[in-house]
C-alpha cells in the first residue's frame, strides 16, 4: 500500500509542476535526403570493378603454353571451345582497348570489363593489349587465367586484333 501512496504523491507532484504548460505544436519540417541514382550506380560499378580486380595477382604466375599463339582454357573446358575461339566462331560483343594504359589501369579496366560481361550476359569479349614493349601483352594472359569467370582465351583472329589482342570466353552464371 505504501508504494501506491508514493506513486500517487509523485504523480500529484508532477501534475503540480506542469500545471499551465501548453502542448507544443510540431512545426519542424523534416527534409528527406536527396538520393542520386546515378551516383549510386557509379559507386556500385566502381566497387564491382575493384572486386573483380581482386583476382589479379602479379605474384602468382599460371603455367601457360609457351609454344604457338597465346591460349588458355580451364580444366573443365573442352579444347573444342578453344578451337572455336581461334577460328573466330565466337564474335566479341565487348572490346577493351588497353593501349597506353599503365599496368594498374589495365588491371582495373580488365576487372571492370569482366564484371560488366557477367552482369550483362556477354559470353565473348576482346581484350586489345597491343604489342608495344610486351608488358601488357605478357601480363593480360596471366591476369585472365586467374579469374574464375574466364573459361578460355586465345590470340584473336586478324579481324579482331591478331597478335595484339585476345578473345576471351566467359562463363555466365545462370540466374
Amino acid at each position: 500500500m505504501r508504494d501506491q501512496d508514493n506513486h500517487d504523491d509523485d504523480f500529484a507532484l508532477f501534475k503540480d509542476a506542469v500545471k499551465g504548460v501548453k502542448k507544443l505544436q510540431q512545426d519542424t519540417i523534416v527534409q528527406q535526403p536527396t538520393k542520386n541514382p546515378k551516383q549510386k550506380e557509379i559507386k556500385r560499378t566502381s566497387r564491382e570493378a575493384s572486386d573483380s580486380e581482386f583476382y589479379f595477382s602479379d605474384e602468382f604466375v599460371p603455367l601457360l603454353s609457351e609454344d604457338g599463339p597465346t591460349r588458355y582454357s580451364r580444366d573443365d573446358v573442352s579444347t573444342y571451345e578453344v578451337k572455336r575461339l581461334r577460328r573466330g566462331v565466337y564474335v566479341p560483343d565487348v572490346f577493351l582497348d588497353m593501349h597506353g594504359m599503365t599496368q594498374q589501369e589495365a588491371k582495373r579496366e580488365l576487372g571492370a570489363m569482366i564484371s560488366y560481361c557477367v552482369k550483362n550476359d556477354v559470353h565473348c569479349a576482346c581484350v586489345q593489349h597491343g604489342i608495344g614493349k610486351h608488358i601488357l601483352k605478357q601480363k593480360a594472359p596471366l591476369w585472365l587465367a586467374q579469374h574464375p569467370d574466364v573459361m578460355a582465351f586465345h590470340q584473336a583472329p586478324l579481324e579482331f586484333g591478331g597478335d595484339g589482342a585476345l578473345l576471351v570466353l566467359l562463363s555466365i552464371p545462370e540466374k
